[in-house]
């Protein structure tokens, strides 16, 4: 991802199915899987004069053919299964062709490197940010409530005089050991709530055409007109497709500090699907130094949301740090924030 707000969107074929249930410890082989793929980065911005951005492709989704391996590189983890709610540090690398670690990278968003991790019944979710070793090492502590199978996705580009391919996106799998129980993915719903904010949607996710999402802000019936710049924008957003966890990173259509750019209650997207089919999207915003995410169920191609409200484990405040994940309406300690 470049500076400049970038659409980021990349679709994953996963081919391991939810188990029944997963051993108590850690003595379990991960689950076997085909890792996540990634696309192709484009604008979000729509260029002047045009009503949409769809009009010349801007925000297209589409689905990538990356993978473990890309462009070079691979992304190694050390830890591929680890046990539920318990304290864990996450570590891994990423390979180059030669099999060496890379340890120079070029700053994106204000970190070398993203790792945003979600359960494939995608009522967890967490965007972290590990710190590198000199020796090319990544590790951040992790907690994840419930056993199941999980995926990771690093992002990131490669810097120094490392072979450059741009900006990859490399996709795993993590398996979490204990009593497995799967969830259904939460209805559709225009509103959720966290940590006493309530976070609207409105306007459709569309599959192959770039539409408008406008998130608006607010907390005790009062909109937020002061959110806080977060790695360079007033929020981020994920989508993850149900199933096979297909993936769309987008940013809004402007920056803290362009002159037109309000800092809230409304962040504006424009984003389109990959394909047909259920996502949850992941809001994250920043308000009085802390870093919280709210979710939302959709359907590509239908009112984005239904009359219900939803109020999602993956939602979370964020630790002094500022960086967000958790479960239950708080984050957990030492868990990284987003992109």
């Amino acid at each position: 991802m470049n500076t400049a707000v970038k659409i980021t969107a990349f679709a994953a074929v996963l081919a391991a199915s939810f188990g029944t249930a997963y051993g108590v410890g850690v003595g379990v082989d991960p689950v076997n899987a085909e890792p996540a793929a990634h696309g192709e980065h484009a604008s979000s911005e729509q260029p002047k004069g045009e009503e949409k951005a769809e009009d010349e492709g801007a925000g297209e989704a589409r689905p990538g053919g990356l993978q473990v391996s890309e462009g070079g590189y691979t992304f190694d983890l050390g830890t591929p299964r680890i046990a539920a709610d318990r304290e864990t540090d996450l570590r891994f690398t990423i390979r180059d062709d030669q099999g060496g670690k890379l340890t120079s990278y070029t700053r994106e968003h204000g970190k070398d490197l993203h790792l945003i991790l979600a359960s494939r019944d995608l009522t967890t979710y967490r965007h972290l940010h590990p710190e590198l070793a000199a020796d090319g090492t990544w590790s951040t502590p992790v907690k994840l409530p419930e056993a199941g199978d999980y995926c990771l996705f690093a992002d990131f580009t490669p810097g120094g005089d490392a072979k450059d391919p741009g900006n990859l996106t490399l996709g795993t799998d993590l398996a979490v050991s204990g009593a497995y129980r799967p969830s259904a993915v939460p209805a559709p719903s225009r509103t959720t709530t966290v940590d006493g904010y309530t976070v609207t949607l409105a306007g459709e996710l569309r599959p192959g055409a770039a539409e408008q999402l406008r998130l608006k802000v607010s907390k005790d019936g009062r909109e937020v007109t002061d959110l806080q710049p977060y790695l360079g924008s007033y929020g981020h957003l994920v989508a993850l497709r149900s199933g096979d966890l297909g993936y769309l990173h987008v940013h809004p259509g402007g920056e803290p500090g362009d002159g037109r750019t309000k800092p809230g209650p409304e962040v504006s997207f424009h984003a389109a699907a990959p394909s047909a089919g259920t996502y949850r999207l992941f809001l994250d915003f920043q308000h009085k130094g802390e870093v919280r995410t709210a979710a939302f169920t959709v359907r590509a191609g239908e009112p984005a949301g239904g009359a219900s409200d939803a109020t999602p484990k993956e939602s979370g405040g964020a630790g002094e740090s500022g960086e967000s994940g958790g479960s239950g309406g708080s984050g957990e300690s030492g868990d990284g924030h987003e992109h």
